[in-house]
């Protein structure tokens, strides 16, 4: 069967650098779907600035209508710091027979290490990191070690093992922020054009994001 991509974040707000990233993956790698997943409390950052809710709603109105990319709440259900591998590990069991792969920007796994339970991850998925110009991958340390036994550049390599595998795939660079969206809306300023124009109404209703901060 297809694999199936997790493409997790706070999301707040999703916006076209991630909705471009997840379309080109899910082209690319030849993924059944591309699920996002909201991330409840995020454990390496403080709270969210749109609460639980009203981030979901961005998800599955930014969604909404691409065939392959699917809105999915499981962190947002469950209670205590959204960890990664716990997800996974939930997925695994929902998904037994299929390729899990977990897509993380450059920055994102250059801190792999620093994750809960990192070590375990490539027992239950596939890392696809999605490589911009400006970050090179690692050869050296715990990283580079794990990129020489497990890294590969055969697509098909994510659908013939279910997990296991490290893929670099290089992605459209779109210099979009969800921290700047964040501060050009609370500066007054319309976001029209970094997201779909959904999303852009739900932030305009809700006035969130509206007297940010950022700090």
């Amino acid at each position: 069967m297809s694999p199936v991509a997790v493409f997790g974040g706070t999301f707040d707000p999703v916006h076209y650098g991630h909705l471009r990233t997840a379309f080109e993956m899910l082209q690319a790698l030849r993924f059944h779907e591309v699920r996002f997943i909201p991330c409840g409390d995020p454990p390496h950052r403080g709270g969210t600035f749109a609460d639980s809710r009203l981030r979901m709603r961005m998800v599955e109105v930014a969604i909404s209508g691409q065939d392959g990319f699917v809105a999915d709440d499981r962190e947002l259900q469950r209670g205590g710091p959204s960890y990664s591998i716990e997800t996974l590990e939930d997925l695994r069991g929902e998904f037994p027979d299929r390729s899990i792969g977990l897509i993380l920007g450059m920055d994102a796994f250059l801190g792999l290490t620093s994750w809960h339970r990192w070590e375990e991850i490539l027992s239950f998925a596939h890392i696809v990191v999605a490589h911009r110009p400006g970050w090179k991958a690692p050869d050296i340390g715990a990283l580079g070690d794990l990129l020489s036994e497990h890294g590969t550049h055969r697509v098909d390599d994510l659908h013939t093992a279910l997990q296991g595998r490290i893929h670099i795939h290089a992605v459209t660079q779109l210099e979009i922020s969800s921290t700047e969206i964040r501060e050009l809306v609370a500066a007054g300023r319309d976001p029209r054009f970094l997201m779909p124009d959904a999303v852009r109404d739900v932030i305009e209703e809700s006035k969130v994001y509206m007297s940010t901060t950022n700090e």
